[in-house]
């Protein structure tokens, strides 16, 4: 993976992040925060994604995976913070 590459995945890890802590307590996690939240989310939503047999093509199409798999990994945290 070159430099180019691993900036444009850090900055759709960090837009998927701030999207979804957004959408899900009304603010994002700071910068490194919302790179870690996206990733994991990109992973997640990935899989998420794959079970459906849903493609996603461009830069687009991964922040918006991403995201979703965010949102999907902010909703399990929250429900295990609830039940703890």
């Amino acid at each position: 993976m070159d430099l180019t590459s691993l900036l444009i995945f850090l900055a759709i890890g960090a837009v998927a992040g701030w999207l979804a802590g957004i959408v899900m307590r009304g603010g994002g996690f700071g910068l490194v925060g919302n790179i870690i939240v996206g990733i994991i989310g990109a992973v997640v939503g990935g899989f998420a994604f794959g079970l459906l047999g849903i493609t996603t093509t461009g830069l687009l199409g991964s922040i918006v995976t991403a995201t979703v798999g965010a949102l999907i990994l902010l909703l399990i945290v929250g429900f295990l913070k609830k039940t703890a």
